[in-house]
């Protein structure tokens, strides 16, 4: 979702239901998303309408998935490709099913009537395969992956080309433009010395660098911004995102974060860090 200066205002996951448009928003950013959509829906003066459900989300994710929702609901879920979606029956309960998540694994997320979102919670952790997480791990396992997290990664001020988010803008909207925020966005794409900046992937050693943590070329010069930096569980490094002068974006390039005080090195390096486990069909 984008602003007329071409930033991102969120990310979301829209899916074609049909008759209508399906939208999955981040819970925290209603206040903003919603007035957004609803001014423009004003603007357009057309035929649409926008219905805002109340439901409860879970996340599950992990090579299990498919067996264990099989379990509680049909052997169809197992069938179903990444970012695929449908009504699906979970123990009695209609509920809305994409097959995607946000942490580079297999796996489901489930759009539930709020007022069966704990049974079906409950029913979920009582399987053998199932352990609940928070939000930590959910961070180190996107990160792994190459997920933007919207706040640290992204922002109002980010546009698509600076965060290396243009497979979002398909062929028609590049050659038709007439989206919120088109004239930046479409200008960047067609003339790539107007981004600054480029999101890039690192690895470093030692304490993982942190959000707001500066980088620094060998010599000393100030080239970028740390986003995202965590302890990689699965690499067992520490990896993270930043923005980081073009000249600077590619892959090997080494350069120093400056963490709690202290300069560490840390290597540009492409991202997925981990190949994700997508389920991509048979």
């Amino acid at each position: 979702i984008t602003n007329d200066n071409g930033g991102v205002i969120d990310d979301c996951i829209v899916t074609n239901a049909g008759d209508h448009i399906y939208m999955v928003i981040n819970a925290g950013h209603e206040d903003k998303d919603i007035p957004h959509i609803q001014k423009h829906m004003e603007a357009f003066g057309g035929d649409v309408k926008f219905e805002k459900v109340d439901c409860g989300l879970l996340a599950l994710q992990g090579p299990s998935a498919a067996k264990v929702l099989a379990k509680l609901s049909d052997e169809s879920v197992t069938k179903m490709a990444f970012m695929s979606a449908k009504p699906v029956t979970v123990m009695g309960v209609p509920c809305f099913v994409t097959r995607s998540g946000y942490t580079g694994e297999d796996g489901y997320e489930l759009g539930i009537p709020l007022e069966e979102t704990e049974k079906i919670a409950k029913a979920l952790l009582d399987q053998p395969e199932v352990e609940i997480i928070g939000l930590g791990a959910r961070d180190s396992l996107r990160l792994e992956a190459g997920l933007c997290l919207y706040g640290n990664d992204l922002d109002d001020t980010t546009t698509p080309s600076e965060g290396n988010l243009l497979w979002t803008i398909p062929k028609r909207r590049r050659a038709e433009g007439g989206f919120v925020g088109a004239e930046r966005i479409l200008g960047e794409i067609a003339d790539k010395k107007l981004v600054k900046r480029k999101r890039v992937g690192f690895v470093g050693t030692g304490p993982p660098p942190r959000g707001g943590d500066k980088l620094f070329t060998p010599e000393g010069d100030e080239v970028g911004v740390v986003t995202s930096g965590v302890y990689g569980p699965s690499l067992k490094k520490p990896v993270g995102m930043a923005y980081v002068k073009k000249k600077f974006m590619k892959a090997g390039t080494k350069l120093q974060a400056e963490v709690r005080g202290k300069r560490r090195d840390v290597t540009i390096t492409k991202m997925p860090f981990i190949e994700p486990g997508y389920y991509r069909g048979e």
